[in-house]
């Protein structure tokens, strides 16, 4: 069969003529579609192109920190206080994590977590990150990766960790998960302690995965090591001993504080209940609080020798000037002070041994208000101690022009003004030192300090003596004894305030001396606080514990012993409060 060829030139649409417009209309718009992308293509190429890198840079490249190793805390014999160990932690992309049950029930028990919490942090598949747990050990982080999961990953991290535990832990403190200080060392030197983090800037796929590095990469800078005065030895002998104390004693809480009399460093800060600083769950404020530096009491009768050596300062009493304390009362402005027994006459030494309330407002009257008050300041009081620590408070001490006769009587046996264990013992080493204070520091020196001079070094050991008779038979802090050493302090008892008054059933309980007496090296101040077992005299509860710390810091300070004494059995302790 024949094809019927189709005559085209016969055909009136071929035949027609195209409007020439058209045709130019056509290749006009072509043409300026291809000006149009050119301009375009140069626009971002070259106009716009920081934008358009800029964008390309937020999808996919990022800049991975790179951590910092937190420097080292130690103490003086450069034994580890604190310190950093590797902790990666674990995060994943939800969508991308396969419902493996298997490996998914391994997984949950490597993170310690029951695997339906795991699974409700994998449940939202629209999440393209989330924390599954932050620095778990190191081993559990190989067995992790061993697992080759898809969509789980692991972030570089480091973990603090407390050798001492408990026992150091307010003088330490501790850092955040983020390895950020929050107490103690760990806050104040936060910025020493931090070093610097580096950064490597990487481009990533959608699966997070480093494609491949941009850019020069930063290094990290490690964190300095901090060095400090305490001996974590001492540290943890009195931490034991007070520990032991609040526990049979039933107290609320108590504080040690040790100073080194030459360096004025601080040996031992102590306090109890305390805490774990790698594990502060169901912590409370009693735990965390470094009572030491932040509670503030009535130093109670441990002002006593203070207010002695004011006097004979200023030349207005001698050790055995003569005193009348009978009848173991005294009466002004309403109120009566009171002994707790009637000694009679004492010299100014008999009203330290028996710390006689009437003895020793009656030497106070022998001064005025402003005597007494620069006195009080010289030796830090009222004053935020120069320490290198957060939490220190300044005590109250009011000024002087707004002192009543009774106040400036009852400030002469510690009520009326209040100060920390700390500033107490600070207070101490003028009498250790020659008369002069000196400023306590929490880092190691080594120095010998340079202090002020408050009382002339005759005074100064003449306190001292009142200090050891205190201590000794007759006095009321027998039990401050030690074996091989000397020592000399005043035990202290006050009524607690509550209110605008004071509680008849509540004390505070401390011990402040010194050891070997005629050339000390070391300051103590013991603290017990509300103790409820029916004893609560300072020289009952706190000396002892005074005592064996003594004992014990000075063996490992390797001071020689400068006496052979036995210690004081006593069954009775008398003391005004």
């Amino acid at each position: 069969m024949s094809r019927k060829s189709i005559p085209y030139t016969s055909s009136p649409l071929l035949t027609s003529r195209t409007p020439v417009w058209r045709s130019k209309l056509i290749v006009a718009t072509v043409a300026l579609g291809f000006v149009a992308l050119a301009g375009r293509a140069v626009y971002i190429q070259v106009v716009a192109n920081d934008f358009f890198q800029r964008q390309g840079e937020v999808r996919f490249a990022r800049t991975l920190s790179l951590p910092a190793n937190r420097g080292r805390i130690m103490d003086r014999n450069g034994l580890i206080l604190a310190s950093s160990v590797p902790a990666p932690s674990i995060w994943a992309i939800p969508e991308d994590v396969p419902r493996d049950a298997a490996k998914l029930r391994q997984l949950a028990k490597l993170l310690d977590m029951p695997l339906a919490t795991l699974e409700r942090k994998l449940e939202d598949e629209d999440k393209t990150f989330v924390w599954l747990k932050r620095q778990v050990d190191e081993s559990v982080g190989k067995q992790i990766a061993a697992l080759e999961l898809k969509g789980i990953y692991q972030r570089k991290e480091y973990r603090r960790e407390y050798p001492e535990g408990p026992a150091a832990a307010h003088v330490v403190g501790f850092t955040n998960i983020e390895d950020k200080g929050q107490e103690g060392i760990e806050l104040a030197f936060d910025e020493q302690l931090a070093g610097r983090a580096g950064s490597r800037r990487v481009i990533k796929d959608r699966l997070g995965r480093v494609v491949e590095g941009v850019g020069e990469q930063v290094p990290p800078v490690d964190g300095q090591d901090i060095q400090l005065s305490i001996d974590s030895k001492i540290q943890f002998f009195a931490y034991q001993k007070l520990r032991d104390a609040v526990t049979t004693h039933k107290a609320r809480g108590g504080s040690v504080v040790v100073i080194d009399t030459i360096t004025g460093e601080v040996l031992a800060m102590a306090n109890y209940p305390s805490f774990a600083p790698d594990d502060r769950r169901n912590l409370t404020g009693e735990q965390l609080r470094n009572r030491a530096l932040t509670d503030v009491f009535e130093p109670g009768s441990t002002m006593k020798p203070i207010t002695v050596a004011m006097a004979l300062q200023a030349g207005r009493v001698t050790p055995q000037t003569l005193i009348e304390t009978g009848p173991g009362r005294y009466s002004m402005a309403g109120f009566t002070i009171r002994d707790t027994h009637d000694y009679g006459t004492l010299t100014v030494e008999g009203v330290i041994q028996k710390s006689s309330n009437v003895g020793a407002l009656k030497i106070a009257q022998k001064m005025s208000p402003r005597e007494m008050w620069d006195t009080f300041t010289l030796l830090g009081y009222g004053q935020k101690p120069q320490l290198q620590f957060p939490g220190a408070v300044t005590g109250r001490l009011r000024p002087w022009k707004t002192w009543r006769p009774v106040e400036q009587a009852t400030m002469s046996y510690g009520y009326g003004l209040s100060a920390s264990l700390f500033q107490m013992a600070q207070s101490y080493t003028a009498f250790a030192h020659d008369g002069q204070v000196i400023a306590a520091t929490i880092l190691k020196t080594g120095e010998p300090a340079v202090g002020t001079q408050v009382f002339s070094a005759r005074n100064a050991a003449a306190v001292r003596k009142m200090l050891q008779m205190a201590a000794g038979p007759g006095g009321t802090g027998q039990r401050a004894q030690t074996i091989g050493y000397s020592v000399g302090g005043k035990s202290g008892t006050a009524h607690k305030q509550v209110g605008k008054g004071y509680a008849t059933n509540k004390y505070r309980s401390w011990f402040t001396g010194m050891a070997p007496i005629d050339k000390p090296r070391i300051v103590v101040a013991v603290m017990i606080d509300e103790p409820s077992n029916g004893k609560y005299y300072g020289g009952e509860v706190a000396a002892p514990v005074f005592s064996e710390t003594v004992q014990q810091a000075l063996r490992l300070m390797g001071v020689t012993p400068d006496m052979a004494v036995k210690p004081q059995i006593v069954t009775a302790v008398e003391e005004s409060l």
